[in-house]
């Protein structure tokens, strides 16, 4: 197996709180509540670390309420590389309603000093050679500016790792233009950032064919429940999922990414690759929490996931 760094530079601890239905402005009486430290980079960790990889996180994190973050690093096994600020990490909290509605609220989190920032750069510097590939997934808190994650960016390429980025707004934006070597926008991100609609395959085939062409080598784009569309030189693959029942969204892009390092890193079929990580994702959405917990379920998920193949895509 690889070893993998993941990069989460803005965690969370993500409280999900079910209920029936949300009467703002008034009592509201949850019906669950469920807790976990998260961030996208930690939760691609967690897939990845049932799959079988070698895993170190690194990223920022608050000294306030570090228990449940230090907590799940030492229940997975984690080569823990975060660099402690001061501050509480953020907290988001999702309330998901009996008819599938859910509202966000997402915190700020604590802001990085330049000395943080500096002590994280030294951290990867250090660390990032024996590492196949790094995971650089989330938001920016604040204190970090587009420049620095641009420099960030190249410093870890330079190192020799193949970056795979899943960021939105600016920073997917600057990401971008560092060509990553995998990319996982959804739809609305990846129009967003270029400008233009991607709504139809080919809108979407176009927008991927710019970003090969500017260095990027795989470009995969998520659409919910109308699957995820992968596109690499010379090749389109589509998986259409199967449809399961929804206990939360959260950490499905997370788990796609992970299935795809996994399979890419180990050079197993396209086909294979994509089928397994659309099915990875798709058992995701049936839970709360990350990780891969019922192999049964996923082997028959991966078996009804439809796949499709343009060999005269992308050139």
């Amino acid at each position: 197996m690889a070893r993998i760094l993941t990069l989460t530079l803005n965690p969370a601890l993500d409280i999900t709180v079910s209920l029936d239905h949300l009467r703002p402005g008034q009592v509201n009486r949850s019906q669950a509540q469920h807790s976990h430290a998260a961030g996208k980079g930690l939760n691609v960790a967690q897939v990845l670390a049932d799959l079988g990889h070698s895993v170190a996180v690194a990223g920022f994190l608050g000294r306030d309420n570090l228990q449940p973050f230090e907590a799940l690093i030492d229940w997975r096994g984690f080569a823990d590389n975060f660099v402690r600020v001061p501050g509480e990490t953020r907290s988001n909290i999702k309330l998901v309603e009996a008819d599938g509605r859910v509202t966000d609220i997402n915190g700020l989190g604590p802001e990085v000093d330049e000395a943080s920032r500096s002590a994280l750069l030294r951290r990867l510097q250090q660390i990032a050679p024996g590492h196949d590939a790094v995971v650089v997934a989330g938001s920016l808190p604040r204190g970090i500016d587009l420049e620095w994650f641009r420099q960030l960016l190249l410093q870890l390429k330079a190192q020799g790792l193949k970056v795979v980025l899943d960021s939105s707004g600016e920073a997917l934006r600057v990401g971008l233009e560092t060509a990553p070597w995998l990319v996982k926008p959804n739809t609305e991100e990846l129009g967003e950032v270029l400008g233009v609609a991607v709504h139809s395959q080919a809108q979407q085939q176009a927008a991927a064919e710019r970003l090969l062409a500017s260095g990027v080598e795989h470009v995969v784009v998520s659409q919910g429940e109308q699957g995820v569309s992968w596109f690499s030189q010379g090749r389109v693959l589509h998986a259409q999922p199967p449809k399961v029942r929804v206990a939360s969204t959260v950490g499905a892009g997370d788990s796609l990414v992970a299935g795809m390092v996994h399979g890419l890193l180990l050079a197993e079929a396209p086909a294979l690759t994509l089928r397994r990580a659309t099915a990875i994702a798709a058992q995701a959405v049936t839970q709360v929490g990350f990780g891969i917990r019922d192999r049964d379920q996923l082997a028959r998920l991966e078996a009804a996931v439809q796949l499709t193949e343009q060999q005269e895509g992308c050139r």
